[in-house]
């Protein structure tokens, strides 16, 4: 099932989603048209004066790669999910590629230029651009959202590994890891760096259990960096053996895992730099702002029976409600989650109402270089700096060719020339087409969908 259908009224005020069954009913009467394709939206004909219309809870999943995002309804429903793929790491090579181009230009038979390293001083809060990057796109797309449907509430993952979680204020001292959620912060932790396989053998989809990598009866210690994940084969072969004698004829294994124990989380700590930014721009926006962490979201996950995904991971955010006074999350099988219970309007039920989401990827608008150059550095072609005959380079479009070698219609993004043709890229082959049979479907936003 597809995604709900954003419907907003002649004065753009957004309504309930509907039903895409619903939402062809009110296309094929003529009562709505469509305003927006990517995300797909109606606009109403007329004016509701007293819409009534219900809180949807947004909730956001941030990652370093992806991010997802999710609508839910009072009852526990996702009727609307996306997952976005940020740019950060194509950022990052831009700027060090500019950066190796602007050293060399200072190092080819220039006078001597003093060092200014030391002389520049950051703002307070001073992001890397390619973090920076995460937290506007998010921001982006929930300031979009907010324009389609009426969101009442935000629900956001700030903290993603914190083995601190504290369940019950009462509790004190180290008690309070003896929790439901003991465990599933560190186990998400070692999952995520050693990419969900054995850490000897590579093996995945399997059960994996937490190792020592120097046995704690050999003065290893329970620090993370000690720690591991190994299949249950590798874990009973390894025993309380010194990693070094266990992989005594393996160096380049050994060698891998001494390095990567060692290596930072590269995309946790991403993650860590810009969730605090990412929740004060939540904030700003007037709503209420809840959170959760990232062992919650997977434990909720799996009392669920849900599968692994980004935008699945976002709608599991937050933190399990009580009953009774009892963790509800501790006892889901007992209490039967599929029968919703619910306490001051806290759903304590995930139902997936969509299974078909929408993936958007960051690709920006592309550079400011207007000469277009080939690997070798010579001039190729000029990019225009103005519209061609209203269209630009990235917009997508649809060609509807009567006659000739592309009859048919086509629905793809379009690089305009002077010249009054365009080009197309249909099926891994390149196709020119005249303008004149191009209708626009969605302006090139910096964004890409599937």
């Amino acid at each position: 099932m597809s995604n709900y259908v954003f419907l907003i009224d002649q004065n753009k005020t957004p309504l309930n989603p509907v039903h895409p069954a619903q939402a062809r009913k009110l296309l094929d009467s003529g009562k709505a048209a469509v305003f927006r394709r990517y995300p797909f939206t109606l606009i109403l004909k007329r004016i509701i004066e007293n819409p009534n219309v219900y809180p949807l809870t947004l909730k956001i999943d941030p990652g370093s790669k992806f991010t997802g995002i999710v609508l839910v309804t009072n009852q526990g429903n996702v009727i609307w999910g996306m997952e976005l793929q940020h740019r950060g790491q194509q950022i990052k090579d831009a700027l060090e590629h500019r950066r190796a181009v602007r050293r060399g230009r200072r190092n080819r038979n220039t006078r001597y230029r003093k060092a200014r390293f030391l002389n520049r001083k950051l703002n307070h809060g001073w992001l890397a651009p390619s973090l920076r990057h995460r937290v506007l796109t998010t921001e982006t797309w929930v300031k979009r959202l907010q324009k389609f449907a009426p969101i009442g509430s935000i629900v956001q993952e700030l903290v993603k590994f914190d083995t601190q979680v504290i369940q019950n204020p009462e509790i004190s001292g180290t008690e309070y890891q003896q929790g439901t959620l003991h465990g599933y912060e560190c186990r998400e932790y070692l999952l995520e760096k050693w990419n969900r396989q054995c850490a000897y053998c590579g093996v995945k989809d399997v059960p994996l259990e937490i190792e020592h990598i120097q046995p704690k009866s050999k003065g290893g210690s329970d620090r993370i960096s000690n720690l591991c994940l190994a299949c249950h084969k590798c874990n009973q072969r390894k025993g309380n053996k010194d990693i070094k004698d266990f992989l005594k004829g393996k160096p380049e294994v050994l060698n891998r895992i001494l390095k990567q124990a060692k290596a930072p989380l590269k995309d946790a700590a991403s993650v860590n730099s810009t969730r605090w930014v990412l929740f004060n721009i939540l904030k700003s926006f007037g709503l209420p702002v809840r959170t959760g962490t990232g062992g919650q979201t997977k434990f909720n996950r799996i009392q669920f029976d849900l599968p692994k995904a980004h935008w699945i991971d976002a709608a599991c955010v937050g933190q399990c409600s009580a009953v009774d006074g009892f963790p509800v999350a501790g006892n889901c099988r007992s209490r039967s989650v599929s029968e919703g219970l619910t306490r001051k309007g806290v759903v304590e039920t995930i139902k997936l109402a969509t299974t078909k989401i929408l993936r958007v990827k960051a690709t920006g608008f592309g550079g400011r270089q207007r000469c277009q150059t080939d690997k070798f550095g010579y001039p190729q072609k000029h990019r225009p700096l103005r519209p061609i005959l209203g269209f630009c380079t990235g917009d997508i479009v649809r060609a509807d060719v009567l006659k000739g070698k592309y009859a048919g219609t086509f629905t793809a993004r379009v690089c305009p020339m002077s010249h009054g043709y365009g080009e197309f890229v249909i099926d891994k082959k390149r196709r020119s087409i005249k303008l004149d049979y191009l209708t626009p479907v969605h302006r090139k936003d910096g964004y890409d969908y599937a």
